[in-house]
């Protein structure tokens, strides 16, 4: 008999299509402002209880559409938070301002994920399809630099902005940011009129990433989302890479990270799109879900194809299973954009230091939005001591240093 898998750690619940932008990559193919939410705040109630009930203390993404679009959006925030959840928004920006964001905080939000794809302000209206996007999405992320909440910011790479990536992590560095998200292009939804990389543009972006996450270290937190190939970028530039270590260094859809689609649909990913046979929250409860759904079960116990069968990464890498099904509707196939040819042994991913019971209390005490960045810098400290396991006292340690 089988072990349960252990619950996700993230949970992203997309509460609405609705929208006030029109992004061309949109995988929701969110656009209309008006309209009644297939999920009534009673039964996001229920959702919340089922959520809560796999997974104690996850950090549960509420992101859309534009959730602030939802007038019920602090009533399920505060019943997230008062389930013990860590509930953080996932927003186009547009609509925050100071009394808005001090009403989410006061709800329980932990912090905020703000999407910005250009410095520039006519190439982010052009990819958020709206004049002014810019602009209010600018005064929202200002606002949030005021109120001190920790927030991240995302950015989608296109042909159109990819060679701002570099001063882009500056820019959220100065405005007080905790990590810069760069999201690749899965083609899904609106997305598949979008205009793509190429497969050799995406390996030149991940080499960037790879140098600036070491380079900013300290700072600010540089990650690549969609992209599980940035293991093998990075530990071929830097075996030692903390990119290497982690439960968040290749694609953790359907092992430890669900989302949940504006009608109840549950999938491993926001990019695995919902079909006929898609599982529904409101017919299925959520542990069920999780624990037997045929696309969360092949994700556990992956049967890749091609060269990705072959690859040494294919245990920390992997591929991204979305890309390769939108690409040739099989989950198992290997990633188009993937231009690494397999050699070698496998490669293992790295261990990372252990936690000791105390200091995983200790951890779960810190906001989950800058818990990942916490617990990075902890990890790579005790590495560069020879620690093999962290305690309350380390953790108080560094805290020391870092006050200093």
């Amino acid at each position: 008999m089988m072990d349960s898998p252990a619950p996700p750690f993230l949970i992203s619940w997309n509460l609405t299509k609705r929208c006030n932008l029109l992004c061309g990559h949109c995988y929701l193919d969110s656009c209309e402002l008006t309209g009644p939410d297939a999920v009534s705040t009673e039964d996001a109630y229920g959702f919340l209880a089922e959520i809560a009930g796999l997974s104690p203390g996850a950090m549960l993404v509420l992101t859309g559409g534009e959730p602030l679009l939802r007038p019920d959006i602090f009533d399920i925030a505060s019943r997230a938070s008062s389930l013990g959840l860590s509930p953080v928004i996932g927003t186009n920006g547009t609509l925050l301002t100071e009394k808005t964001i001090e009403k989410l905080i006061d709800s329980g939000v932990q912090g905020f994920g703000v999407s910005l794809d250009s410095l520039n302000p006519q190439v982010h209206d052009r990819i958020r399809g709206m004049g002014g996007a810019w602009e209010k999405t600018m005064k929202g992320i200002e606002a949030l630099s005021a109120s001190g909440s920790p927030f991240q910011l995302q950015f989608t790479v296109t042909r159109d902005n990819r060679e701002e990536m570099a001063r882009f992590i500056d820019f959220a560095t100065d405005i007080g940011a905790k990590a810069v998200n760069f999201f690749f292009l899965v083609c899904t939804g609106r997305g598949q009129k979008a205009t793509d990389l190429t497969p050799q543009e995406y390996e030149s972006a991940l080499t960037l990433i790879a140098r600036k996450e070491k380079e900013y270290e300290s700072r600010i937190m540089v990650r690549a989302r969609c992209a599980p190939h940035l293991v093998r970028v990075a530990g071929l530039a830097d075996p030692e890479s903390t990119l290497l270590k982690g439960a968040t260094s290749g694609c953790i859809a359907g092992r430890g990270y669900l989302r949940i689609s504006p009608e109840g649909f549950v999938t491993p990913c926001p990019y695995i799109p919902v079909s006929p046979s898609s599982p529904n929250l409101k017919e299925i409860p959520l542990g069920e879900i999780w624990e037997h759904g045929s696309e969360f079960a092949a994700l556990r116990s992956p049967a890749y194809q091609g060269r990705c069968n072959k690859c040494e990464y294919a245990e920390s890498c992997g591929g991204c299973r979305a890309r390769a099904f939108a690409s040739t509707g099989d989950l198992m196939a290997e990633d188009p954009w993937c231009l690494h040819e397999p050699k070698g042994k496998p490669v293992k991913p790295k261990t990372a230091p252990a936690w000791s019971p105390e200091a995983e209390e200790r951890l779960k005490n810190i906001p989950a939005f800058i818990r990942p960045m916490i617990k990075k810098g902890l990890e790579r400290y005790a590495s560069s001591k020879g620690i093999n396991t962290i305690t309350p006292e380390l953790m108080a340690e560094l805290k020391s240093k870092a006050g200093r």
